[in-house]
């Protein structure tokens, strides 16, 4: 992969040729991305110095945003899933194989799951296994299972396995009863048990001999429908979280909720922003203001069940320009991997032009203890404009905060905060919200005009 005048190439090798010119002439190629399975690319005649030589130079089509599993809710991670084998299905079909299961190879776009790695193909060899079989169930099946049957956050192990919950820490992590499930037991209990007796040096030889065996190609397809069977029905036990029903417990009447919507559009209106983010989007009520003016949106919220929720939405509305995600912003995604540099940092994957952070000033200040001038200091840096909502005191959501806690927050007031955002910002306009004592203000960065 490469970066030229800002357009993002991937260089086919000559290693990969016979394996390229498969994909594209078996038809597999074709097929998948004009059914929305992979990304289109494009051939491309373009001079440029690189250490090799290239057969082939591809300019794939731009993804909106970049996301991660760790910030998928549970549909979006099976779906991730279940593309990845109808994928490998298809390939087998068309004579070829996926040399890689890695979950960082789907990305969301317009609403679905889409696979992107082009060069993830080669040729299929009659009796081969699947290579990519273990990289599946650490990459898709461990933490869906974790999800499933323990709890919805374990996805956050991806965060500290980068390659992929290893197989024996998710079957010492999941209960006894789960080896009474068919597909978890064989792709996950039994899974684990015979990586481990092949760990050993003893255990290298045996496993040189094990994928020396043979498996049929009517055998890999079975495999592969019996991982589909065992992520199709796997689904999470849906519980009551702290934000999961905000709007049902908001103290908003009717009318205040209508004129918020009506101000944050016409401000929306007055910037036509390219891109938005949403922090702290719960369901997306507001994020579709947006999406719905054709603005991809990315809708970041930190519960898993209104995540959940909101994604449903996407999917059975066919939205476009949405895409809910998991984020806590007190600790957001970091840059991880290989010299801190293979997934990028939330603040990395922007700036935006413009962030929506509305009902979130008083959680980040009062929950969380964050300064006002450093949650002004973070927005500057990742977006062009704001909408943000100043929340008082005396409102009763701040209340609510208030009464577990004792108020050491002298300066949480609406002059400091206009003084602590006013160090980065310039307001354009600000809005009282009608029967609220809440203020809504749009501004604009002093250091991106």
């Amino acid at each position: 992969m490469f970066e030229y005048e800002g357009v993002l190439y991937r260089q086919v090798n000559n290693d990969y040729a016979k394996d390229y010119d498969y994909l594209v002439q078996s038809g597999l190629n074709k097929f998948l991305y004009c059914n929305g399975y992979l990304v289109a690319h494009e051939e491309v005649d373009l001079s440029v110095d690189q250490p090799i030589t290239p057969y082939k130079i591809i300019r794939p089509d731009f993804v909106n945003f970049i996301s991660y599993p760790y910030e998928w809710c549970f549909r979006q991670y099976r779906d991730a899933a279940l593309l990845t084998l109808d994928i490998q299905r298809l390939a087998v079909e068309h004579g070829m194989t996926l040399k890689d299961a890695s979950a960082y190879n789907v990305q969301f776009q317009h609403g679905r799951p889409v696979f992107i790695d082009t060069l993830s193909f080669e040729k299929y060899v009659e009796g081969q296994p699947w290579i990519a079989y273990r990289q599946f169930c650490q990459h898709f099946l461990a933490p869906l299972a974790l999800m499933a049957k323990k709890d919805i956050r374990l996805n956050k192990l991806m965060l500290g396995n980068i390659d992929g919950i290893p197989l024996d820490l998710a079957s010492t992590l999941l209960s006894g009863s789960t080896w009474f499930n068919p597909g978890l037991a064989i792709h996950l209990h039994i899974h684990s048990k015979t990586q481990k007796a092949f760990s050993d040096s003893a255990g290298v030889e045996k496993s040189r001999k094990q994928r020396q065996r043979s498996v049929s190609k009517n055998g890999l397809l079975g495999i592969i429908d019996g991982l589909r069977r065992t992520v199709s029905r796997l689904s999470y036990k849906k519980s009551r979280t702290e934000w999961g029903d905000y709007y049902k417990d908001t103290n908003y009447s009717e009318e205040a909720f209508d004129e918020k919507k009506r101000a944050v559009k016409d401000f929306l209106k007055t910037i036509r922003p390219g891109n938005v983010w949403d922090i702290g989007a719960n369901i997306g009520v507001f994020s579709r203001l947006a999406s719905e003016m054709d603005i991809h949106t990315v809708s970041f919220d930190i519960d898993p069940v209104a995540v959940e929720y909101n994604y449903k939405m996407v999917r059975d509305n066919d939205e476009r320009n949405l895409l809910p995600l998991l984020l806590d912003l007190t600790s957001p995604s970091p840059d991880i991997g290989w010299e801190n540099s293979e997934r990028d940092s939330l603040v990395r994957r922007g700036p935006v032009d413009c962030v929506l952070a509305l009902a979130l000033i008083h959680h980040l200040a009062i929950s969380n203890n964050v300064p006002l001038e450093r949650i002004a200091s973070f927005f500057s840096k990742v977006c062009s404009f704001l909408i943000i909502e100043f929340v008082p005191k005396t409102d009763s959501q701040v209340q609510r905060l208030l009464a577990s806690r004792k108020d050491i927050f002298d300066d949480y007031e609406q002059q400091y905060f206009e003084e602590a955002f006013g160090c980065f910002f310039k307001v354009i306009n600000c809005k009282q919200i009608k029967h609220s004592e809440r203020v809504l203000y749009l501004m604009e960065n002093k250091l991106h005009r």
